[in-house]
């Protein structure tokens, strides 16, 4: 039975399409203070600004976040859940998001405010191949939710062994591919807790689509596994990695992605980077329909 949620697009670039039957909040005026990171102060004037626009919880199908520049806002849809009610936080990832910034909130830093909310009880980062868990940036990785057991490094071609040396030597799995990777964490994801499920594009390769971030190793078929191990058990789920150009007014801003290794991609790259990506948001979306949680 297919479920009556209703697919959001947060509108903030104007990159992901408008789904079938999704509805839209038009948030381009907030790019400028949102895009990348933000004080706290602005993520809350969002906050309260989308409260009253945001459907329910239980009526709200996958959000459309725009560029993995939005990431961070899987924070905030997450804090709108019941807090009374463990869930399992699925994120696919090319990066772990788990970094230091002394800021506010970033797209590189939110699983470390997820991992601080009571009731996400476990979170996995699937999909990794990012240098940014190597052993030269342990240092910038947040150590304790590792060491606490409820953040879950799963990588493909990239060693992140230094976790055993801080004494959380089950936070990591390292893969040569991501079909062993994937095979594993299905036979070893728990039937126990409503998931809710964080994917962004940036996990799959170049092969697939383009974004304007350094790119993993899974296809579109790993993606789509996932979703259909959810079935019955999504009680949220959100999508980002869709590719957008912007000349950051801020200085600091631009300092920061250009830091990262961000490319700004030509207006004919997104134009034709955007056909593909938009075709691939419609096919998860339809996939998680059979998904939800009733």
């Amino acid at each position: 039975m297919k479920s009556l949620r209703q697919p959001l697009r947060l509108n903030f670039d104007d990159s992901t399409g408008l789904p079938a039957h999704s509805t839209e909040i038009t948030l381009n005026d907030w790019q400028e203070r949102i895009r990348f990171g933000c004080k706290w102060r602005q993520f809350k004037q969002l906050e309260h600004y989308l409260a009253p626009l945001l459907p329910a919880v239980e009526q709200l199908g996958c959000v459309l976040l725009g560029s993995g520049d939005y990431h961070h806002l899987s924070q905030l849809l997450l804090a709108r859940l019941d807090s009374t009610q463990p869930i399992h936080l699925i994120i696919c990832d090319n990066h772990p998001d788990h970094m230091r910034y002394p800021f506010g909130i970033h797209c590189g830093s939110w699983v470390y405010w997820a991992s601080r909310l009571a009731h996400v009880a476990r979170i996995d980062v699937i999909g990794i191949s990012s240098e940014d868990i190597a052993l030269k940036h342990a240092w910038e990785n947040h150590w304790l939710p590792l060491i606490q057991g409820k953040v879950h490094y799963w990588s493909i071609q990239q060693s992140a062994s230094w976790t055993r040396w801080i004494g959380a030597k089950n936070a990591w799995r390292g893969f040569a591919n991501a079909d062993d990777l994937m095979q594993e964490f299905l036979t070893e994801l728990s039937s126990d807790l409503p998931i809710y499920l964080s994917i962004d594009k940036d996990v799959l390769s170049e092969t697939v689509v383009q974004t304007n971030w350094d790119q993993g190793h899974f296809l579109e078929q790993h993606v789509q596994q996932l979703i259909a191990a959810c079935k019955g058990r999504l009680i949220g789920a959100d999508i980002t990695g869709d590719v957008s150009a912007y000349h950051y007014q801020s200085r600091f801003k631009r300092l920061l992605s250009a830091s990262d290794g961000q490319i700004e991609p030509t207006a004919s790259e997104v134009q034709q980077w955007q056909i593909a990506q938009i075709a691939l948001n419609q096919r998860l979306i339809e996939a998680m329909a059979s998904a939800w949680l009733n």
